[in-house]
């Protein structure tokens, strides 16, 4: 489920008012406005605030973004809130204690955050030239220099007193401020009209000026209804998240089953063995004469031994880029940033020149498997291109020495992995040499049971995806 498109459908029916019904008996939003009008007169009197330069009635407003039901207004936002741009104050106005000074940094995850990184300004300063930015609880700040934009916050009761810097505007009802707030907070997080009024700034900025900002339309539903729209927001979203928490939880879960069936795999408990299998001790024979075939194989089944990588695996690295070798002929490479667990991508392949005679160490075929150096060390995925390519230095090129399966040794490094055998804390920046690469420890199954591992962890990973899919869809 895609919880945040389900969060915007949500709220876009909430502003167009059709997320919950309206009340004939309601009264209307032009009363609301015509006492907010009256609050703001005896503002501007008593000079709490200043007037607007021009004074603008709802259906003064000329362009209408869509129909509103019965009992709704148009409005500006300055019509129903004071708002007011942030301020920057001097270097000597910071200290180590005294009042909270907001940044943008400040607003994560639709809440304020002072816990990040705080900074403080001098009373006198919050008091003097910074007091037009001076906020109070209940205030809600949005940020007007992006990306991105649409960043809001409501100032909680821990910042009875706060001041906030020149990115970011406050917005401050003018009657009814705590269902006001929170209809404009919802309303602005839809973002639609956010994204009509912002202008490309330099550099890549978005901007949305002070004077933007207090001309912002508003769809005001009557008083009565915001707080039902309020209500209805505030039980979807809090269902939305007990949901998001179990998406979480449950991909967990599949990731936690996926290592548990690498980890069956990997010691022969995921199938049944079978008695008239080959045991693995004369695949080793055919494989590599030379290897010593150990008896110490107790932890495994009956048929299985334990091994080296490099009895079963020819490895070598690539090629090393090098600006002043240009002998060669141009051909593709894979770096690293090529290689993901078991894909590939391929939007950006490189060239460098290639001899003759650096081309059997560096050619990738089919079947070959490609194991991480450097970066995510161990990373690894099969080759399956029915092409050949190349590889620089800082990926190892797997060839088995006989008939193996190379999915399961797939799926052994990528259980090493997980479980810090590979790329642990121990091997840091050094990355994954040829050394230590040749000296990893892996179990060599019979070979058939090879083929019935890999058949059932995918056949299981399958069915683990698909659930992840439809979590995601």
């Amino acid at each position: 489920m895609d919880t945040k498109k389900l969060r915007q459908k949500i709220l876009d029916l909430a502003i167009h008012g059709k997320l919950v019904p309206q009340d004939p008996n309601d009264e209307p939003a032009s009363v609301l406005l015509e006492h907010i009008k009256a609050e703001k007169e005896r503002l501007i009197k008593e000079g709490k605030i200043k007037g607007s330069k021009k004074s603008a009635k709802a259906s003064d407003m000329p362009h209408y973004p869509y129909l509103l039901p019965k009992g709704w207004e148009w409005c500006k936002l300055e019509d129903i809130a004071y708002v007011a741009s942030g301020s920057t104050p001097s270097k000597e106005s910071f200290v180590s204690n005294g009042i909270p000074y907001i940044k943008m940094y400040n607003l994560r995850n639709q809440k304020i955050d002072f816990d990040f990184k705080p900074q403080y300004i001098k009373t006198e300063t919050h008091n003097g030239k910074l007091q037009r930015s001076r906020t109070e609880v209940g205030d809600l700040i949005m940020n007007i220099v992006g990306p991105p934009l649409g960043k809001l916050a409501i100032i909680p009761p821990s910042l009875p007193q706060a001041n906030f810097n020149q990115a970011a505007v406050l917005i401050r009802p003018l009657l009814h401020k705590a269902i006001l707030t929170k209809y404009l907070f919802y309303y602005l997080s839809e973002m639609s009209e956010i994204n009509s009024i912002s202008t490309k700034g330099s550099a890549g900025q978005v901007n949305i000026s002070l004077t933007q900002s207090q001309n912002m339309r508003v769809p005001l539903p009557p008083l009565s209804e915001q707080k039902r729209i309020i209500a209805e927001l505030e039980y979807c979203f809090d269902l939305i998240s007990t949901i998001e928490q179990s998406q979480s939880d449950l991909q967990d879960t599949i990731k936690q089953a996926k290592s548990k069936i690498l980890d069956l795999a990997i010691h022969g408990k995921l199938v049944p063995q079978d008695p008239n299998d080959e045991p693995a001790s004369e695949l080793l024979k055919r494989i590599n004469p030379k290897a010593e075939i150990t008896c110490d194989n107790g932890h495994y089944p009956v048929g299985w031994i334990d091994v080296i990588l490099g009895d079963i695996f020819y490895h070598n690295t690539g090629k090393a880029l090098n600006s002043s070798n240009k002998e060669g002929v141009l051909r593709n490479y894979l770096t690293t940033s090529n290689v993901y667990w078991n894909q590939f991508d391929l939007s950006l392949v490189k060239q460098m020149p290639f001899r003759d005679n650096e081309l059997e160490k560096c050619t990738v075929q089919k079947g070959d498997l490609l194991v991480c150096e450097g970066g995510d060390v161990g990373r690894s995925a099969i080759w399956n291109f029915d092409y050949n390519i190349c590889i620089q230095n800082h990926i190892h090129r797997l060839r088995p020495k006989g008939d193996l399966n190379v999915s399961f040794y797939y799926y052994v490094l990528r259980f090493l992995k997980e479980h810090n055998r590979i790329g642990g804390k121990g091997i840091g920046l050094l990355g994954l040499s040829s050394n230590e690469l040749h000296k990893i420890g892996m179990p060599l199954p019979p070979r058939k049971e090879q083929d019935r591992i890999v058949l059932k962890i995918e056949e299981l990973f399958s069915v683990l995806d698909n659930i992840e899919n439809a979590l995601e869809a």
